[in-house]
């Protein structure tokens, strides 16, 4: 296999990209200097060094990451998400100032994921020593996260703690015209006093 196949078949196993696309983007890196191709090639080296934190399995360079390690953090409060990236997602609103846990993502019987493949365990054993107040469940609002957000919730409700979820509805700048039934309903069972 020729150097441009093999750069566009690894290029088509990332998410969203395509081997039309995968190919443009081979001969995009060929037309550029040496230079950024190989800064390019030691930045995806330096990945090998990422690793899962110890405490809540966000991805970090260190055995514990920033968030963790921060203590300005409110360790009582733990929100669990179901992948690290959507620690950012979180973290961009600058309203939180908890912690996290990554549950590495969500029950799926179809895909064969089921709770030993998740880090539930090592939730619970986050919060069995008492310090934690709250949970909250941040999963994705799918079946598959509503199911996960739903299984975590048992397994947490032996512990003194409040657990709660994050709320759904509809977005800033939406029109109702446009939004789904699912969308409304679940916007009108959480809406809150002015």
């Amino acid at each position: 296999m020729s150097a441009i196949e093999t750069l566009t078949t690894e290029l088509a196993r990332l998410p969203g990209i395509g081997r039309k696309t995968a190919l443009r983007l081979t001969y995009h890196l060929l037309k550029q200097p040496t230079e950024h191709v190989s800064r390019l090639a030691a930045a995806l080296a330096t990945l090998e060094r990422v690793r899962a934190c110890t405490r809540c399995f966000n991805l970090t360079e260190e055995d514990v990451c920033s968030i963790c390690s921060d203590v300005r953090r409110d360790n009582a409060t733990i929100c669990t998400v179901e992948d690290a990236a959507d620690i950012g997602a979180i973290e961009r609103a600058g309203e939180f100032r908890g912690v996290y846990h990554v549950l590495g993502g969500r029950l799926s019987p179809l895909d064969g994921i089921g709770p030993d493949d998740l880090t539930i365990p090592q939730l619970e054993q986050r919060v069995s020593g008492g310090l934690v107040r709250e949970v909250i469940l941040a999963t994705n609002p799918s079946i598959e996260g509503e199911a996960t957000a739903l299984y975590v919730q048992r397994k947490l409700s032996a512990f003194h703690l409040v657990v709660t979820r994050i709320a759904r509805g509809l977005p800033v700048g939406g029109d109702l015209e446009y939004a789904d039934g699912v969308t409304i309903a679940q916007a009108l069972s959480a809406r809150r006093a002015m």
